[in-house]
């Protein structure tokens, strides 16, 4: 577990995905929760710093996508963590619906052998419904949740006006410089390079990713440019 800025912290060595901690002084929350090995991980990280892992008290969901909630029902009942989630993707999370994928044929053929079938989630209950907007008054005084669809419908990305800190859930990956989330689990790519917009609006100053290392430095311009590539992009194709 590393500090990525003031109260906030990144967990290594995860399979897949990115975990995400905010220090608070009535306990620690968490931002996604991994595949099902990471609680173990998660755990022993904190322990390390002096935590224990009824420290943490909320998770908050970006999306239902194995990498990040496949670890749900065991770091839940491990903490006692109270769970939020966009009413859209509740369903999911819940292990009720299936994940929504795009349909195979409509994948770039050089994107087809990542395609997956749906299956159903391990499923956790869901305590906190969030909508578009929607406050959290006790992740660092107020950490609002912000609808951005296309890699899931119901996708949310988790912002620190004051701060200008954002979790950005998988809109914008960080594994090779910036880009687009993979198109074999994208049902909505429009809607997508229109959330990358809506966040590169918000000129955050840290953004950390779902998927690659965080951006402390020339964040806010980083992914203006990145936003102002795909919008030209997208208007090519229209």
């Amino acid at each position: 577990m590393r500090q990525i800025t003031a109260n906030v912290f990144g967990f290594s060595g995860l399979k897949m995905g990115r975990v995400y901690a905010i220090v608070d002084p009535d306990g620690i929350t968490l931002i996604d929760a991994g595949l099902p090995p990471a609680p173990q991980k998660i755990a022993r990280q904190l322990a390390v710093h002096g935590y224990q892992i009824t420290d943490v008290k909320r998770i908050l969901i970006t999306h239902a996508h194995a990498d990040h909630v496949g670890g749900l029902p065991e770091l839940r009942r491990m903490s006692g963590a109270r769970v939020f989630a966009s009413a859209l993707e509740m369903p999911m999370v819940e292990g009720r619906e299936m994940p929504v994928y795009p349909p195979r044929a409509s994948i770039p053929l050089s994107a087809r052998w990542m395609a997956r079938d749906a299956e159903l989630l391990p499923g956790a209950p869901v305590d906190v419904r969030l909508d578009d907007g929607d406050t959290i008054p006790d992740v660092l005084g107020g950490l609002q949740a912000l609808l951005t669809p296309g890699h899931t419908p119901g996708h949310l990305v988790f912002w620190h006006p004051q701060r200008r800190l954002l979790f950005c859930g998988d809109v914008v990956l960080n594994l090779w410089g910036r880009q687009l989330p993979f198109a074999a689990f994208t049902p909505d790519m429009a809607a997508n390079i229109a959330s990358v917009q809506r966040i590169a609006a918000l000129e955050p100053d840290v953004i950390c990713f779902g998927h690659g290392n965080p951006l402390v430095k020339n964040a806010a311009a980083s992914l203006r440019r990145f936003a102002a590539a795909v919008g030209h992009q997208k208007k090519l194709e229209a």
